[in-house]
């Protein structure tokens, strides 16, 4: 049972995931999915990345270009990387990625149920007939050049793929999940939708049941004179009832700027998180204020983590202020805190290995501090949105701040950020 569970359309962003961060998204990654899973469940867990505004936030938070094609690339890469240790105690796994890896996908499914006991073949089907839909059963002008097939070992499942529009210099992601469906060629999308680029092909809506049984009856019976005739019909036009208005389905469209703009983020929310984590804010999570080290900043990003671990939904229209946690490999809102990121993932992972000997009171006080930050968004007051990405900028340095561009130099004089290229980065 599958259904499409929502698309994106994100601007072309070119450029790679260095090393340095690659790494930490994976390790991120990872721990994320476990606490997700121990509190929720797997099947949840395929829910959540069949989301696209809970996809797009959990790459913003790993800390890559908030808005740009290329967080389905990196967070498809960086599961694959960090999951496959875990893959028999999770009894998930990520197959296929971007060009080459997506042809692989069928061998690698095969390999994990010889693994984990299901059986692969049907599977490697199901991939190549959602991409199949996507491709030529929905015509939109978007060449899919990427496909991940996440997989539980109870054969559910979740596929994320995306296409590429060289025109438009934008790409559409796609998001499949298994629940709900009925078949693959009627209405299996729960959301289909984009920014606005003309008429499309979409075989798969059901009302084009008519058309789908009149293309087998025509190949059937009248054959290439008849379907010549039933064209010229066609436009001389049959004087048909007008097609009714398609249904308002999920939807992301994120903008074309790089930079991260006020209108970007819902600041409230981001307000309660600095409430929650600010030194006189209420202490539900002394737990993690107790670790050595552990200061304002680096229970801030934990608090945008846990929204993304146990945030509803809604909670997820502004991608962008997950960027706020960890930055964007690119500097947008601000270069990466190195020193922050990894207390992070040093504070997620020993919360996820106290859980898994029933220790919860790690694990637990995590959540309450996302709890801490959503009861705050009504009353909490904060600094201008201006103010804040100035002041991060500003103690960059001081955060181990590091981009594409190079490590972040100390302070300038004049109070501005030097910002030190360096080579390799």
């Amino acid at each position: 049972m599958a259904q499409r569970a929502g698309s994106a359309d994100l601007p072309l962003h070119g450029g790679r995931v260095p090393p340095w961060l690659g790494q930490r998204m994976a390790r991120l990654g990872a721990v994320m999915t476990q606490a997700i899973i121990h509190h929720y469940g797997r099947d949840e867990y395929l829910r959540r990345l069949a989301n696209p505004f809970w996809f797009q936030s959990f790459g913003a938070v790993m800390g890559m270009d908030w808005h740009s094609s290329g967080i389905t690339t990196s967070v498809i890469g960086a599961l694959k990387h960090g999951l496959k240790p875990l893959a028999g105690e999770l009894g998930l796994r990520v197959c296929g990625g971007r060009g080459r890896h997506s042809r692989r996908i069928p061998d690698e499914l095969l390999a994990a149920g010889d693994l984990a006991g299901f059986d692969g073949a049907p599977l490697a089907r199901i991939s190549r007939l959602v991409a199949k839909v996507d491709s030529a059963a929905v015509q939109d002008g978007f060449d899919l050049y990427l496909h991940g097939f996440i997989v539980a070992d109870d054969g559910a499942w979740t596929v994320v793929q995306q296409g590429m529009n060289d025109a438009s210099r934008r790409a559409r992601r796609y998001h499949w999940l298994s629940e709900g469906l009925e078949n693959f060629v009627d209405a299996p999308h729960a959301a289909i939708e984009g920014r606005g680029g003309g008429e499309i092909v979409n075989l798969t809506d059901r009302r084009a049941l008519p058309s789908r049984a009149a293309q087998l009856d025509l190949l059937g019976t009248i054959g290439p004179d008849g379907i010549a005739r039933e064209m010229a019909a066609l436009r001389r036009g049959t004087g048909e009832a007008p097609i009714e208005a398609e249904p308002l389905l999920p939807l992301l469209i994120l903008p074309d700027h790089h930079d991260v703009r006020s209108g970007d983020v819902v600041i409230r929310r981001l307000h309660g998180a600095l409430a929650a984590a600010a030194d006189a804010g209420p202490r539900d999570f002394a737990e993690l204020l107790m670790i050595p080290g552990i200061g304002a900043r680096t229970v801030r990003s934990l608090a945008l983590v846990a929204e993304v671990i146990h945030g509803a939904p809604c909670r997820f229209s502004d991608p962008a202020r997950f960027s706020f946690a960890h930055g964007g490999k690119d500097g947008h809102p601000f270069p990466v805190p190195i020193k922050v990121y990894d207390k992070t993932i040093g504070i997620l992972k020993g919360a996820v290995e106290a859980a898994k000997l029933g220790q919860d009171e790690k694990i637990g006080a995590i959540r309450r501090l996302d709890a801490q930050a959503r009861a705050l968004e009504a009353t909490a007051t904060g600094p201008s949105f201006e103010a804040f990405i100035a002041e991060e900028r500003r103690q960059s340095h001081a955060y181990g701040g590091r981009s594409v561009f190079g490590w972040e130099a100390a302070t300038a004089t004049n109070g501005e950020i030097a910002r030190k290229s360096v080579r390799g980065g």
